[in-house]
């Protein structure tokens, strides 16, 4: 999810909000990683696509709902250091806010997160009311909810949130990682750990490949079934995150700030820096920009932009219910420039904390900022298709199948395969007739007479009229 607000301004990504700071605060952007709760269905690709929706156990969003308890006093309280100035705190202008939700494989359980994100910060108000012409008044539902509008990005028509399926260059640096002598080491190293876990992941494929989807599985597990939390030994469910976070940090990362492992930073950051250039500027009312997604943008901005040089206990996977706040912040006068400051919150169990990006120990400018990313940033479908290596801006063939669709099963691709060839020279088989029958008809009428040879009946009167008399 990401935001932005005018004085200070929010970006999110995964599940990603952007919050206000403070010293003269123009603009505001949160990043946050939404809130699944247990996912019970979830099931991620090997290599990187889920292949299931994501249904929500129970309480979603609740680590959002919380979220904003520490961006709302911040934002709109004026002796706040964090203050957005304009912002209207009670009652939500709707030109000053715009929010992206992830719409992809993970199914609803981005865009619950995001409703329990908006709901706390723009909660039932009693003066959410209008006036009509026979001065009744009417109160808005539920003592007042506030209706946020939310655009949905769906990855058949937007790759800006969910660029890393459907990639075929992303797939080959997938198995490019995964044919490294440090992931083959990793993967020898724990099997060990993976055969004690086989009696505990219930017929699920357990390799390092996998071992996000195992991981998800076991986390679920261990909250909400209260047997399997007795009988799961210690520590095993720190060496299963563990695993699970360097195979995600090796996957959506890349050694060149531009390079295919950083494609789900490089396309979410278009909206993000379109977003701040909007809120600088003074003559647009957009204050704050939420936009939530999954956890992969975080990853790859963290490499991009060098966090990981000084916080490399960033390489991992972040907690549900994370947020990157980035505020835009207006330097006193006579410096008339706009810098960015960066914090971020893992999870729900601590605070913002500043984070510095491109080795900076200090706000950075805005104008420095763009300038570091804007050949690296992909900021369109065309954009991204080129990245990837393929023709369609939607990762689909003439079938309307995803690029690199599979089973999950190598026997049933095959045969699959077989059965397409097949029914392809059926149709081919069935156009062809079509075409030949086509080309022998013959129109009926005189051209029928005039090209068919006479028959013998057709000639034995001709020559009985010729011996008529006259």
């Amino acid at each position: 999810m990401r935001a932005v607000l005018r004085g200070l301004k929010y970006v999110p990504v995964h599940f990603i909000c952007i919050l206000p700071d403070g010293s003269a605060v123009a603009d505001f952007c949160i990043c946050a990683r939404p809130s699944p709760g247990p996912l019970l269905t979830g099931n991620q690709r090997p290599c990187w696509r889920p292949c299931f929706s994501s249904h929500v156990a129970s309480l979603p969003g609740s680590s959002c709902a919380v979220l904003p308890r520490r961006l709302q006093p911040a934002a709109s309280h004026p002796s706040s250091p964090s203050h957005v100035r304009g912002i209207h705190s009670d009652l939500v202008d709707l030109s000053e806010v715009h929010v992206r939700v992830k719409v992809g494989g993970e199914g609803a359980s981005v865009f619950d997160s995001a409703t329990a994100l908006l709901q706390g910060l723009f909660p039932p108000n009693p003066a959410n009311r209008i006036t009509l012409a026979n001065e009744t008044t009417i109160v808005a539902p539920l003592n007042g909810y506030q209706y946020i509008p939310v655009e949905t990005v769906e990855p058949s028509n937007d790759r800006s949130l969910e660029s890393w399926t459907d990639c075929p260059a992303f797939e080959k640096h997938v198995q490019a990682v995964q044919n490294t002598a440090e992931f083959k080491e990793a993967t020898k190293n724990a099997q060990p750990f993976f055969n004690a876990l086989r009696d505990f992941a219930f017929g699920r494929e357990i390799s390092m490949e996998n071992v996000y989807n195992v991981w998800d599985f076991v986390n679920s597990e261990l909250i909400h079934n209260k047997t399997y939390a007795h009988r799961l030994p210690p520590t095993f469910i720190e060496q299963a995150r563990g695993y699970a976070n360097m195979r995600e940090d090796a996957i959506y990362s890349d050694k060149a700030m531009g390079g295919i492992g950083n494609i789900a930073s490089r396309t979410a950051l278009s909206s993000i820096l379109k977003a701040l250039q909007r809120i600088a500027f003074n003559g647009d009312p957009l204050q704050l920009m939420v936009i939530e997604s999954t956890y992969q943008p975080f990853i790859s901005f963290f490499h991009q932009t060098g966090v990981v040089d000084t916080h490399p206990e960033l390489k991992a996977i972040p907690d549900f219910g994370s947020a990157l706040a980035i505020e835009l912040r207006r330097a006193p006068p006579p410096d008339a420039r706009d810098f960015l400051r960066f914090k971020f919150r893992n999870g729900t169990h601590e605070d913002f904390r500043t984070i510095h990006v491109f080795k900076h120990h200090e706000d950075i400018p805005l104008t420095e900022f763009i300038y570091r990313l804007e050949n690296s940033v992909v900021d369109s479908n065309r954009e991204w298709a080129q990245a990837c290596s393929t023709r369609s801006t939607t990762g689909a063939t003439w079938l309307g199948l995803p690029v690199g669709a599979t089973t999950g099963s190598k026997a049933a691709d095959a045969s699959l395969g077989v059965f397409l060839a097949l029914f392809a020279m059926l149709v081919l088989f069935v156009a062809g007739k079509a075409i030949r029958r086509r080309r022998a008809v013959r129109l009926s009428g005189p051209e029928d007479r005039l090209s068919a040879a006479p028959s013998e009946t057709v000639v034995q009167l001709r020559h009985e009229k010729g011996r008529l008399p006259l």
